[in-house]
């Protein structure tokens, strides 16, 4: 057993914690990043298959993204656009199977018109909540009360809007069926991307890829931190006091002044915390869960639909894939589709063995795309609730009521304990974007009170507080 002394131990190399390393490490600090995993990424990560770039987690990043953009270009790390040309499929729940152009789905006029009054009213209450304290709404009580599915149809009789809509989020972004989750929840996912409106348009959220892969951001800080990532190293036992902390991974110990916990919520109970945390963190924790969604990638010899003038660009609210998109990676040839089946149509999938599940999936890409979606050269699915060290995607989100309750204590250090995902973030929640800017902020909160400095409340992590690369580089 090695053991080490540092200024801050991290727990976590995904992007927050690499992250918080990376500031600390600017800012004068040392630092050790102990991680379960042989790799660094967390929720991202490539692989190769048959020469086609794989990204098995996260991968897009859209204009918001301030945070990760100010990240990348430190890094010297670039983007490319999505391929987004060409028209788009939409499958009805009677299978009706329509092509389209523009951002309203081919669905009655009605109904659009039910569906935009809809988007407006989440964007007007959007405007009046702040993502970083959703709770300190006038009706935050009420609203996190509420399903998501229950408050819209409370205030639209329309099912084909209400389940349009209640897709972006549920099915979307927190991979939850929209009745287990509170419409505050729904609000802090659409106040985290600006407005609603940007949460369902997929040109906006859906913009630009990383060149070099989402990991590739990982895998770039962590060579800049060097022999300060330890691998394979679990922290199943912590030991804290106010003056200081220890952290016993599997070959390596590091005694740090504090720690940064920097894995999902859903993870905190792996840890053996002794003395143990405190009463309303062990409660808090049991009310944030990870989603369920098997993300879909089937690689093909050339990207068929780009010769039929369609986008790739799919949607289903009803049917077992439920998003696709062309997810061919810059610079190659092959044509690369992925595909996205949420919570229960998971369940229904995870049911089936291998061969009746990857058939029952293809099926479902060829009811959008036709014959040819049948026979790709690799088919691969992400399942990271299979996954010890992430059990679930994509990020934990509160139940009923748990927002309103437990949220405002979620940020809270625990004596020298910090924690650090984007799983806590406002602005980025739930994305590498809210992954570095919590890094960048618990970095800052740390600095200040080993330093003995007054910590500014208001920094929101989208510029680093300590300098750029080429000052730590000096």
């Amino acid at each position: 057993m090695t053991t080490l002394d540092r200024d801050v131990v991290i727990i976590g190399a995904g992007p927050s914690g690499l992250t918080a390393a990376y500031e600390l490490r600017k800012a004068g600090k040392t630092v050790a990043v102990l991680e379960a995993r042989d790799r660094v990424g967390g929720r991202t990560w490539t692989q190769d298959m048959d020469g086609a770039t794989i990204e098995i987690g996260g991968q897009w990043i859209s204009p918001d993204q301030t945070g990760l953009y100010s990240l990348i270009e430190e890094l010297g790390i670039e983007t490319f656009e999505r391929h987004k040309e060409g028209a788009s499929v939409y499958l009805a729940e009677d299978g009706t199977r329509t092509v389209y152009s523009g951002e309203d789905f081919p669905v009655g006029e009605s109904t659009v018109a039910e569906m935009n009054r809809l988007i407006a009213e989440m964007d007007r209450l959007t405007t009046e909540v702040n993502p970083d304290a959703p709770w300190e709404h006038p009706q935050a009580e009420e609203l996190d009360k509420i399903s998501f599915h229950h408050w819209l149809r409370n205030i639209s009789g329309d099912e084909v809007a209400c389940n349009n809509v209640g897709l972006f989020i549920a099915g979307g972004m927190l991979t939850k069926p929209a009745h287990t989750f509170s419409a505050l929840q729904a609000l802090l996912m659409s106040a985290s991307a600006g407005s609603f409106s940007n949460l369902v348009d997929e040109d906006f959220i859906l913009d630009r890829r990383i060149v070099g892969t989402m990991q590739g951001v990982s895998i770039a800080l962590a060579e800049r931190l060097g022999e300060d990532v330890f691998l394979n190293n679990p922290v199943l036992k912590l030991d804290w006091s106010d003056a200081g902390v220890t952290a016993h991974g599997a070959d390596v110990s590091v005694n740090a002044k504090k720690v940064i916990v920097a894995v999902p919520p859903n993870l905190y109970s792996r840890i053996s915390y002794n003395p143990p945390l405190p009463r309303r963190q062990h409660v808090t924790h049991q009310h944030q869960s990870m989603g369920l969604v098997i993300k879909v990638h089937a690689v093909y010899e050339t990207p068929f639909w780009r010769e039929e003038g369609l986008s790739g660009t799919c949607f289903g609210p009803s049917a077992i894939v439920q998003e696709v998109y062309d997810n061919t990676y810059h610079g190659e040839s092959t044509g690369t589709l992925v595909g996205f089946i949420s919570d229960t149509q998971a369940d229904a999938m995870f049911a089936l063995d291998e061969a009746a599940r990857k058939e029952a999936i293809l099926k479902g890409i060829a009811g959008f795309l036709g014959d040819k979606a049948l026979d790709p050269e690799v088919f691969y699915l992400s399942d990271f609730a299979a996954e010890e060290w992430t059990r679930g995607a994509y990020a934990t989100s509160y139940d009923l009521g748990g927002l309103f309750r437990f949220g405002p204590d979620q940020n809270k250090n625990v004596g020298p304990i910090y924690f650090s995902s984007s799983d806590l973030a406002g602005e980025g929640y739930q994305h590498v974007d809210g992954a570095v800017r919590m890094g960048r902020r618990t970095a800052a909160r740390i600095v200040a009170a080993v330093d003995g400095t007054e910590h500014d409340m208001d920094y929101d992590g989208v510029v680093s507080k300590f300098g750029t690369l080429a000052a730590l580089d000096a």
